[in-house]
């Protein structure tokens, strides 16, 4: 896919995004993560060119091959799916954030490669939470959440910064929305109890829109922005 198309597309979706806010009253900004699992690197260099600064990958080698590939240009790199412990050792210095945190394990994890890179920071970090309740969803229980949030926040080596969910696969707006719906209430009663929460990634091609109705800050597209996956 070339430029000129994706730039059509993010111009479309934001259009759309700026839509669904005045209508439901919200005017905070919404960052858009191109998600380019499947995609070649040129399918990530031409989305950078058409001006998608956030590019989020699901799989830790899969990106590790891109970055090399594109290690020139300015990229901020999320992981947003599922990680194995055993990966964690090649996230610091690679990606920016990771959305996918569900458990103490994978935090603790990640916290020993921050210590173990020596580089200074923290790395930044999204709880997932498993709203929808389908055992082959990843993401912590919504009884796990306030304990896990406020034991990541106390975590010197990392960051966090909001919440992250995914809604069942339905074309459902009610259930869509109910979903989104339960992750800000749940960041809102977070707050209220002292964490600084200012991202909810939720919201993917097929249901950004009820995302962003709920409150959405960050959504992660991938098929609206770059077409069908190659791979």
């Amino acid at each position: 896919m070339d430029p000129g198309k994706i730039r059509e597309n993010l111009k479309r979706v934001r259009d759309e995004i700026a839509a669904i806010q005045a209508r439901e009253g919200w005017s905070h900004p919404v960052r858009i993560v191109a998600v380019t699992k499947g995609h070649p690197p040129e399918v990530v260099r031409a989305a950078v060119e058409a001006g998608v600064g956030e590019i989020g990958e699901n799989r830790v080698q899969e990106a590790m091959r891109k970055q090399e590939v594109l290690a020139q240009l300015p990229i901020r790199w999320h992981l947003i799916g599922h990680l194995q412990t055993n990966k964690a050792k090649y996230i610091p210095g690679r990606f920016e954030m990771v959305q996918s945190v569900d458990s103490q394990r994978v935090a603790d994890a990640l916290a020993r490669a921050v210590r173990t890179r020596a580089a200074g920071g923290r790395l930044s970090v999204l709880l997932q939470v498993n709203l929808s309740g389908e055992p082959q969803k990843s993401g912590c229980l919504p009884d796990a959440a306030e304990e896990l949030a406020h034991g990541i926040a106390a975590m010197e080596e990392l960051r966090l910064e909001g919440l992250m969910t995914m809604a069942p696969l339905t074309d459902d707006e009610a259930v869509q929305r109910r979903v989104f719906g339960g992750l800000r209430e749940l960041k809102s009663k977070l707050e209220k109890q002292g964490l600084d929460l200012p991202i909810l990634s939720m919201g993917m091609s097929g249901d950004f829109r009820s995302a962003v109705a709920e409150g959405a800050t960050m959504v992660r597209l991938g098929t609206l922005l770059l077409g069908e996956r190659t791979a």
